[in-house]
């Protein structure tokens, strides 16, 4: 199977992370993207989260190097409610999905659905999907 070449690559990334609501900049080495996820807001406060991912490909190993954090941040007095995280582990690979519920409504964004989605689409173009956790992207 032939390998796709770099642009049609990062063109599918893009699409991928643009489909899921988040905004996508080319960057030296790849794709870098970043949604603000909505948790909640009240008349004396609010929270909300920031996923930012990043992939950078080396095209002479035809590898992508997959990196993602999740930034939550809050200010105020929140209303009563609660939190669901869902998380599950493999190795070093992580499942996690997320659902706020509050009187303030929350927000919901399943990032190992969205990690998936690439590591599917890396490993139908030719190219090898590399997971760095713990690594900021």
């Amino acid at each position: 199977m032939a390998s796709l070449q770099r642009a049609a690559l990062l063109d599918t990334l893009r699409t991928l992370a643009e489909a899921e609501g988040l905004h996508a900049e080319s960057a030296a080495n790849g794709l870098t993207a970043e949604r603000e996820i909505p948790m909640g807001k009240w008349f004396l406060g609010g929270r909300k989260a920031v996923y930012r991912m990043s992939c950078n490909l080396d095209d002479s190993a035809h590898d992508v190097k997959f990196r993602e954090m999740t930034t939550e941040s809050s200010w105020g007095v929140p209303p009563p409610g609660f939190k669901v995280e869902v998380t599950s582990q493999s190795g070093m690979r992580t499942r996690q999905s997320t659902t706020v519920k509050s009187i303030a409504g929350g927000g919901t964004f399943d990032i190992g659905h969205f990690r998936e989605a690439l590591e599917t689409a890396v490993g139908a173009a030719g190219w090898q999907f590399h997971l760095e956790a713990g690594r900021r992207p």
